[in-house]
């Protein structure tokens, strides 16, 4: 069987969310092609000490993904553009050219997972499902997640920065919203951390299943948790399902122009003393986020780095 080859051409600042889209919509094993400098931690991961020179750094991606003949490629690829056209209200997407062509049989689906591995944040080990826990691992907290579901596995940096502020401030009776859940990754180690009861909302219908997926591997209960679907920033019916003053922290790992109009609107939610958990930010956002932040009335309490991502937490104060 032949498979249908296409390169989607978009930009450095997009790739991340243009690739997790893409396997939102189902596409499996997302190539990245970019002129990004590898950090000290990539080249450690690749155990590799002298690399070839590259040409620098242009803002150009190239995404690279494959269907087989008996996928409809028509209706996928319609879908892929509307979703890009929305992205381009508030991201640099780039030209999105897309080029097709075609190659011969290779078992794509699956190859990808070579390249993802059991990792580390801190003392959790999130694992992949084809992969087991060894018995050096028998004292961490293990989290079972399988990529291409929906953005959050743990691995990127935005969410490892959310992960080590939730640990911080779970608490037994904590009542999380996390807006923007994808994989339900947040609210469900804020469960194992301790937390009452989760709350998530997301804008694409995989993020939703990808949720209920990941919570019951992980042994989540479902009366421990609700995910719902909708843009809670306009929606009033997804603002009043979600409920007013109930949560003690609110998550949001998604981009900073989206943080800015959020943020105003879902102090509505949070308790007074309400932690806000924030990232997704891109280092040359810090400050936008920062005044957006205190705009609402709420104390920054930290702000934290890893490589080029930024998380803003603050506080809501007692009324």
């Amino acid at each position: 069987m032949k498979w249908n080859q296409f390169r989607l051409k978009t930009t450095t600042q997009a790739e991340d969310i243009v690739s997790s889209m893409l396997m939102d919509l189902g596409i499996q094993g997302v190539q990245i092609e970019d002129k990004v400098p590898l950090t000290k931690e990539d080249k450690e991961q690749m155990f590799v000490d002298i690399l070839p020179d590259i040409p620098a750094d242009d803002g150009t991606a190239y995404l690279t993904f494959y269907l087989d003949e008996e996928e409809d490629k028509g209706t996928i690829l319609l879908n892929i553009r509307k979703e890009l056209d929305k992205m381009r209200a508030y991201l640099d997407v780039g030209a999105c050219v897309i080029e097709e062509s075609q190659t011969e049989d290779v078992d794509w689906v699956n190859n990808w997972k070579q390249y993802f591995h059991q990792f580390y944040i801190d003392d959790i080990l999130v694992i992949p499902s084809w992969e087991k826990v060894e018995e050096k691992d028998s004292d961490k907290l293990v989290i079972h997640i399988d990529p291409g579901t929906a953005f959050g596995t743990g691995m990127h940096e935005t969410t490892q920065l959310c992960i080590r502020q939730l640990k911080k401030y779970v608490k037994d009776d904590t009542m999380i919203l996390d807006v923007g859940c994808g994989s339900g990754i947040l609210g469900m180690l804020a469960l194992k951390f301790g937390a009452r009861y989760s709350v998530g909302t997301d804008l694409d219908p995989c993020a939703i299943d990808a949720t209920h997926e990941n919570m019951e591997v992980n042994g989540i209960r479902k009366d421990q948790y609700e995910v719902m679907i909708g843009n809670i920033i306009d929606d009033k019916a997804v603002q009043d399902k979600a409920g007013y003053g109930k949560y003690d922290i609110v998550a949001a790992n998604i981009l900073a122009d989206v943080l800015v109009p959020l943020t105003p609107v879902i102090v509505n939610q949070m308790k007074p003393g309400g932690i806000y958990i924030t990232s997704g930010i891109i280092e040359d956002k810090e400050e936008t986020v920062v005044q957006a932040v205190k705009a609402a009335g709420l104390e920054v309490l930290e702000v934290n780095h890893q490589g080029e991502w930024v998380s803003v937490t603050a506080r809501k104060n007692q009324e």
